[in-house]
């Protein structure tokens, strides 16, 4: 009986939210305040200046100081290699603290340090703001002509940007030169379901079907946080963005499509990594 009731009032709590999702998507964002940056030189970026880097990859990180450093290495020595590749890649990596109580920032400034300011840089915030109010602060600030949404815990490999390039990369021409690629686990449900209880697999099957039935129907995996997008569609989706915690990218993919922007999925490797919090 006590399955039964948590299985309907989670289902009553998902219905109720995804419907706010729905209610709010098209209301005008409140402009975002500017929070200070640290491991930055001049004046703060702006994601309506024209861009002055390839790519930005923007990291939000909350208590993360023991699991950042593993991404922080495996992404930047790809970025490395590729830029020593091709000297006219550019990129930039925004660390986004969010409010975090530990020791993430000063991981965070020992890349900085390490790579320099141009390439590393740290925003920080004095209170928690979510996952999605942390991702919206780093693209706000951004550089480049493509960002990247990805993990503070590298659950997806950093190499496969390539795949989501691709992606963005074959929905061309860009209507407005906007376009979302999103990295996706939907091949791996069923090692996953595997490995879940009866109950929180119940969960995850509710709220993938609402999810499809009130927002979004094109993609299968809407949460996977390795996403990339144009300038333009980082710019008018997160201007347009009111949810600040886990379940913003539901959001911030149907406001993508009630724009119109292309959306491509595409398959990630995926690592299931202890420590995650639902911010």
């Amino acid at each position: 009986q006590l399955g039964k009731l948590l299985i309907k009032c989670s289902a009553i709590f998902l219905v109720s939210f995804l419907s706010q999702i729905c209610a709010i998507a098209h209301v005008t964002a409140k402009t975002m305040p500017h929070e200070d940056a640290e491991c930055r030189k001049g004046s703060a970026p702006n994601i309506r200046d024209p861009a002055t880097r390839e790519l930005s990859v923007v990291v939000p990180s909350y208590n993360e100081e023991d699991r950042l450093p593993l991404m922080m290495d495996e992404a930047l020595d790809y970025l490395e290699k590729r830029q020593k590749r091709d000297p006219s890649f550019t990129y930039e990596v925004i660390v986004v603290n969010d409010g975090s109580k530990d020791q993430t920032a000063k991981v965070a400034k020992e890349y900085c340090k390490k790579y320099g300011s141009d390439k590393v840089r740290v925003i920080s915030l004095e209170k928690n703001q979510g996952k999605g109010g942390a991702v919206r602060t780093g693209v706000f600030s951004s550089r480049g002509k493509k960002i990247l949404m990805a993990d503070a815990d590298g659950a997806t490999k950093f190499a496969d940007i390539e795949k989501v390039e691709e992606g963005l990369k074959n929905l061309r021409p860009w209507p407005k030169e906007m376009a979302i690629s999103c990295g996706s686990r939907a091949h791996l449900e069923k090692d996953s379901i595997a490995k879940r209880s009866y109950f929180r697999t119940l969960l995850m099957y509710g709220f993938h079907f609402l999810v499809w039935f009130l927002c979004v129907k094109e993609i299968r995996d809407t949460q996977c946080g390795f996403k990339l997008l144009t300038r333009e569609a980082a710019l008018q989706t997160f201007s347009n963005l009111h949810i600040e915690r886990w379940a913003f990218d539901v959001e911030l993919l149907y406001i993508a499509q009630r724009l119109k922007i292309p959306i491509a999925e595409v398959a990630v490797n995926w690592t299931e990594i202890e420590g995650r919090e639902l911010v």
